[in-house]
């Protein structure tokens, strides 16, 4: 199975998808799959540019609307999403991440990076460069590929773990300009084909653990980091997966395209429109709806699935953020 991975997209798919269409004339082969390590910034029309991170004159919040302190939250990695994935027990292909996992660079050659890019040579010297949460996930799940993107250049590393253990080849892309190292194809051993998305297990049990803890304030969520016992949730989700099927609902389209015939004079989006992928999704699990006042489901957060244990504050709460966006072009 041939998987092409890009880093930052910055809102360049078409781009992307050209650049695939030649690699694919050039060298005779098929891409299965095209992976993005984040800043997607696909803008389908004038409102969705009020849902990005960007000065008002080029410029993500989960809940709307959103305001200054809120927008950049939604893309935030929190202590809850990283506790979710150290439950991942089954072997992985690939683990994507925005951000560099931290230390990094150490596997490297860091001289090279710092010759290319002078400003991260402060940080490269600190061990600061990089996501700690990212570094702990790489640690615990130890996957063959790692991809990241973020720093706006490509830079390789091979991570041994430990004496005979695995190996983790890490790659951090670039984003889509003229001659930069924005794509990489990899090959992956799979069955014969046709190939399709389908849910996993294991990630559906763990969603469904935790769902009862998902945070909602802004106040400090604090949890144990010891493992939860999944395994109820898992021989439920098997059973309603042999009953329904692993592969999710069709794509539905939920906005407008842009039309430049019809400008928006004072685009705005003041309401929470629901994804009809995301209702699939929770009633699959039958898990409430969150993020909005109303609960379409009639489930209560406790009652969707089992409990995760021991929770030491019972208020969900923000971790603090990740480290801004680096100074670099107009990430």
């Amino acid at each position: 199975m041939k998987i092409a991975v890009e880093g930052c997209m910055h809102g360049e798919l078409d781009k992307v998808y050209d650049t695939l269409r030649e690699l694919e004339k050039a060298e005779g082969v098929k891409i299965d799959l095209l992976l993005c390590c984040g800043d997607f910034q696909a803008v389908r029309n004038e409102n969705d540019l009020q849902c990005l991170n960007v000065k008002p004159r080029f410029r993500h919040y989960e809940r709307l609307p959103y305001n200054e302190n809120t927008i950049r939250s939604v893309y935030h990695v929190r202590h809850y999403d990283v506790l979710k994935l150290m439950h991942v027990k089954e072997p992985l292909d690939i683990f994507m991440s925005h951000d560099w996992p931290l230390g990094i660079t150490e596997y490297g050659n860091w001289q090279k990076l710092i010759r290319e890019k002078r400003f991260f040579e402060e940080e490269v010297n600190k061990r600061t460069l990089g996501s700690e949460p990212a570094a702990r996930l790489l640690n615990k799940l130890k996957p063959p590929y790692w991809f990241s993107a973020h720093l706006h250049c490509k830079f390789p590393a091979v991570i041994q773990h430990g004496e005979g253990g695995p190996t983790t080849k890490f790659l951090a892309l670039d984003k889509c300009l003229p001659r930069r190292g924005f794509l990489q194809v990899i090959d992956i051993p799979s069955g014969p084909g046709p190939h399709e998305i389908q849910y996993d297990e294991e990630w559906l049990a763990i969603t469904r653990k935790f769902n009862n803890v998902f945070p909602l304030t802004r106040m400090p969520f604090t949890m144990l980091d010891e493992q939860v016992d999944t395994q109820d949730d898992l021989q439920w989700v098997r059973n309603k997966l042999n009953a329904r099927g692993a592969k999710p609902i069709d794509f539905v389209q939920t906005a407008a395209s842009y039309d430049p015939s019809c400008q928006a004079s004072n685009p705005s989006i003041t309401v929470h429109c629901r994804n009809p992928q995301t209702e699939s999704f929770l009633q699959l699990l039958n898990l409430p709806y969150l993020l909005d006042s109303s609960n379409s489901y009639g489930v209560s957060r406790n009652e969707s699935s089992s409990q995760t244990g021991q929770a030491l504050d019972s208020d969900d709460i923000e971790l603090p953020d990740d480290e801004d966006d680096p100074a670099d072009d107009d990430d």
